[in-house]
Formats: structure tokens, C-alpha cells, sequence
């Protein structure tokens, strides 16, 4: 049916309902109240439908129009919203992708910064967990989850993957735990909170135990499991029990002190989160100013994080 009815109808069926009034409609298009009257009858022919009900001059919509007017204004919302890059004098738009976690966790407070610094540049953040979307090249630059090495993207190390149980200090106090002396049997026995693995090489409690070269503990069974690890990483805040910490991931929770990770043990993966720029295409000036924004967020090659606290 669209290919019948003229896009320009659209246009004029939106001015008469905000205007509610044929000739107030046609100044702002610099047509004739006629030409308005003319266009929205030739709409209702197509649609076969009544749009409006008239008395005189005033103007009502039907319960047709106004389902149809939500839809158009929406419409041309969106589509005057996607023209913005387009327009002479708009705001350079950086495009980044990243997880979910990285996004909630890490990066959105980044993004803030370079926000509160740069006001006249703007940031769209596609946080997603699907691999063909966080590496497309249809971003400015990517937060992904490798091993140092990608085709497309030239990757620097924001942050090694390293694991340790981490839980809410309310959690430990109400359990009477201390959390330097935890063994990784003892560990296992707590209110394990885990996360589904949508990436083969992300590593739950399960593989965090087999992969510590301990003896392993009594069969691992989660009392919570999210879909998302940020998710779990909420829930341990709360004090709902103990997830895994990444530790450049939970940096913040760990300086204030809202979670301290349990015992001394801690897994190096041999990932990381990455930093990526195009292997094959030159950056505008503004995304290499956001791609240096985030690299100056790196803590320094001296910082770590104590067993039971906040960075030494």
C-alpha cells in the first residue's frame, strides 16, 4: 500500500494533527488550507478509513487517526533523528561498541567523563553480546574480549583478565566470615552467585576451580545464576552472596570497599579487555581523542589489588 500513497501525505496528515486545524497546517508547510483538505481526503481514500471528524472548523481525530498519527510522528521522529549526522553544524556522533558488563561496569563512567570534557562531541554506545555486532566495523572503536589478536582491529590491552570470589562486606559479617583465611574448599561451600557463559572462553566458578591446579573442592553448585555477569556482580554488591571478580571489571566496587575478594587465590586466564581501532581505516580526530580518553583510564603496571581490599 505504501508504494500507492505519496510520502509528502505523511507530512501533511502530522501537521493537521498537531495543529488540529487545516490552515494553521498549511502556513507551516506554505501550502493552502485546500491543498491540506485536498491531501488528507486523497489519505483517507487510500486507507479507507476516516481520520478525522469534522464540525465546522474544528477538527477531532478518530480512533483510525490516532492510532496513525502515534505511528507517523514516531516515524519522523526516527527519521529526522537518523538525518543529524547530515546536517551542516551537527556534533560529530563517535560510534563504540562493548558487552554488557563492560558497558555497566567500566565503561559508562568513562563515557561520562569524556562527556563532561568534550560537550561538543557525542557519544552512541552499542552494548551488546553478540560477537558480529561488538567487532563490526561499522564502529568507531570496540571494547572486546580476546587474547591480543583480531583480522580487523588493532587491539590494546586495557585489562588483563584476572579472577578472584569477591562478596559484600554485610555478606561476610552476617556469616561470620573472615576473608583472608578461605581455602578453596572452604570457598566452595558459600552462597555461590555464577553467570551463564555465552563465550567458550569465559570462565565460570566451575572452571575457575578445575583451573586453580588445587585439589578440587565438593562438586560446585550455585545457589544463584544470572544471564548476565553484571548482573551477579549486583546481586554480590546487595549482599546476596559470593561471584567471581574480574578485577579491572569491579575496580570501583573494590576501592569503596562494596566488595573485597575472598582468600588468595586468583586466576590469570591469558584474556583481556581490549581497546580496538581499525586495522584498515583512518579515525576521525574526535574518536581518536575518546580512543586516548580510555587509554589514559589503564591504571599503571604497579597496580594491583590486595586479597582482602581495595588496590595496594
Amino acid at each position: 500500500m505504501l508504494d500507492k500513497i505519496p510520502l509528502e501525505a505523511f507530512r501533511v496528515f502530522d501537521a493537521a494533527c498537531r495543529h488540529m486545524n487545516f490552515s494553521s497546517a498549511g502556513r507551516e508547510l506554505h501550502v493552502t488550507q485546500a491543498a491540506v483538505s485536498r491531501r488528507i481526503q486523497g489519505l483517507e481514500d487510500q486507507l479507507g478509513a476516516q481520520l478525522f471528524t469534522r464540525r465546522g472548523r474544528n477538527l477531532a481525530l478518530t480512533p483510525h487517526g490516532q492510532r496513525l498519527a502515534q505511528r507517523v510522528r514516531a516515524t519522523l521522529d526516527y527519521l529526522d533523528e537518523s538525518l543529524e549526522p547530515f546536517r551542516g553544524g551537527a556534533s560529530e556522533i563517535i560510534s563504540i561498541s562493548a558487552s554488557g558488563s563492560v558497558s555497566h561496569l567500566w565503561l559508562a563512567k568513562r563515557l561520562r567523563e569524556f562527556s563532561h570534557a568534550s560537550p561538543a562531541l557525542s557519544v552512541r554506545l552499542l552494548s551488546t553480546d553478540a560477537p558480529l555486532e561488538l567487532a563490526s566495523e561499522a564502529n568507531d572503536l570496540v571494547i572486546l574480549y580476546a587474547n591480543g589478536d583480531h583480522p580487523r582491529w588493532n587491539l590494546t590491552l586495557l585489562m588483563p583478565e584476572v579472577l578472584m570470589p569477591v562478596a559484600a562486606p554485610d555478606y561476610l559479617s552476617r556469616h561470620a566470615i573472615d576473608p583472608l583465611h578461605l581455602s578453596t574448599c572452604d570457598i566452595a561451600t558459600l552462597d555461590l552467585i555464577d553467570y551463564e557463559r555465552f563465550n567458550a572462553n569465559w570462565v565460570s566458578f566451575r572452571q575457575w576451580f578445575s583451573r586453580l591446579g588445587q585439589p578440587a573442592p565438593m562438586r560446585v553448585k550455585p545457589r544463584l545464576s544470572f544471564s548476565t555477569y553484571s548482573m551477579a556482580v549486583d546481586a554480590a554488591v546487595r549482599g546476596e552472596g559470593v561471584t567471581l571478580g574480574s578485577l579491572g571489571l569491579i575496580g570501583e566496587e573494590l576501592m569503596s570497599g562494596a566488595l573485597v575478594t575472598l582468600g588468595s587465590d586468583r586466576l590469570e586466564t591469558g584474556y583481556g579487555y581490549y581497546l580496538g581501532m581499525p586495522r584498515y581505516r583512518a579515525l576521525a580526530p574526535s574518536a581518536l581523542q575518546l580512543h586516548q580518553h580510555l587509554l589514559s583510564a589503564i591504571p599503571s603496571p604497579e597496580t594491583g589489588y590486595s586479597p582482602s581490599g581495595p588496590p595496594a
